[in-house]
């Protein structure tokens, strides 16, 4: 739990995420990978491919089906625009606007830490760096002796509700080492911290959906079979169509290099897709003891239930009958806990990256994960003995095997 706990405080953005990534694949023995450079892949090694700076493929190179795990790296957050600095002479804020569908009234009067990447001039060259400020901002709530019914109604006007950077008129650039450029965000820099009377629960920034990518990467570096994939991959919170997102072509180029390096034409290749499998890995809506009327009355998830198994009529996502069979058939023989999740039919369901990478690479997936109160807050909660069956389940799945064919799936 504390590698978790380490991983979700300073993990402020996809930038950081990626790369506190890296750190934990290197110190697993797993080797970069260059896009644009050929690939020498030796069975059983571990590899990563870093793409934007955001995202991230790791994978254990062996023989057969690809057997994936996808998550996001991305959580909702403040980001800076161009020319981010607004002075009136008393007060410098910072210009931001939402990345995200964030539960705003939550960012207010806490510590926000400024961070994300630079890009800078060095030797003749444009270098990205992250980076992370050591000071934090603050996003201050008008006063209630100003607004009288703010405990009634409170609807943030974000281009107006600014978080403060200093007093007087404050040079952004100085503090950012003289940047040509950056992709920065205000974000959340809450301690994760336990609760309840035996410790049971966990709170923290970022647990949707960073508790999937640290999960993934355990698994990755675990007892694996065969050919695995950890997807940790940027901007699902905004829809996934950028550069390293599902939305792009970032998985399937990299398991069409796998596939080149096993020898396999196109038509092959595509029959290779087809018998793999993608765990789409993102966390699920809790039953919360306040409002148990936003609920599913047989199909909901709650804390300390193991794994949830989620599935919408819309496609939101994309689990159907012969895959949820499959995980729930694997996490029942490794003993792992596991709960179904829909939502209910009179209220719009959210999505994963699950349904968008289908539109890249169209292989069997279900959408699974754990149960959390407060998505999209600043600081949501989950039950620590949730991450646990995460965990084990993810190992089952890498270590075991899974032969598709239309209609039918035998699990080894």
């Amino acid at each position: 739990m504390n590698g978790l706990k380490d991983f979700l405080s300073t993990s402020y953005t996809a930038y950081q995420a990626a790369q506190n990534a890296v750190e934990f694949l290197k110190a697993h023995g797993f080797s970069a990978l260059e896009e644009g450079e050929k690939w020498n892949l030796k069975d059983g090694a571990g590899y990563y491919v870093l793409r934007g700076g955001n995202s991230l493929i790791a994978f254990r190179y062996g023989a057969g089906n690809a057997k994936i795990i996808a998550s996001h790296t991305d959580s909702p957050c403040l980001k800076c625009k161009e020319n981010a600095a607004l002075s009136d002479k008393i007060y410098t804020r910072l210009n931001t606007e939402p990345y995200g569908g964030g539960l705003w009234y939550t960012f207010f009067d806490r510590p926000l830490k400024l961070a994300g990447r630079i890009v800078r001039e060095k030797a003749g060259a444009l270098v990205s760096e992250n980076y992370a400020s050591d000071f934090c901002c603050v996003l201050p709530s008008l006063a209630i002796h100003m607004q009288r019914d703010a405990n009634e109604k409170f609807a943030p006007n974000l281009q107006t509700e600014l978080p403060l950077l200093a007093l007087g008129e404050a040079d952004l650039s100085q503090k950012l080492q003289n940047a040509v450029s950056y992709d920065l965000f205000l974000t959340p820099a809450e301690t994760p911290f336990e609760s309840g009377a035996e410790g049971e629960f966990l709170s923290s920034p970022r647990l949707d959906d960073l508790v999937g990518v640290y999960a993934s990467l355990r698994a990755i570096v675990g007892e694996t079979r065969g050919l695995c994939l950890a997807a940790c991959l940027c901007s699902e919170e905004i829809g996934s169509r950028t550069y390293g997102g599902a939305g792009s072509g970032f998985l399937r180029a990299v398991l069409r290099r796998i596939a080149a390096a096993q020898g396999k034409n196109e038509e092959e290749f595509l029959a290779f897709l087809a018998s793999s499998f993608v765990l789409s890995l993102d966390n699920a809506h809790a039953l919360h003891p306040s409002h148990p009327e936003k609920c599913d009355p047989t199909s909901r998830a709650v804390l300390g239930g193991g794994v949830v198994v989620k599935s919408h009529a819309g496609g939101a996502y994309t689990t159907d009958g012969l895959t949820s069979a499959v995980v729930k058939t694997i996490f029942a023989r490794a003993g792992v806990k596991v709960q179904t999740f829909c939502n209910r039919s009179d209220m719009p369901s959210g999505s994963t990256l699950g349904a968008i990478s289908l539109t890249q690479a169209s292989i069997p997936s279900a959408d699974i994960g754990i149960a959390q109160l407060a998505m999209h807050s600043a600081v949501e909660t989950m039950a620590k003995s949730d991450y646990f069956e995460l965990e084990k389940a993810l190992l089952a799945y890498f270590g075991g095997e899974i032969a598709l064919k239309e209609g039918e799936a035998v699990i080894g």
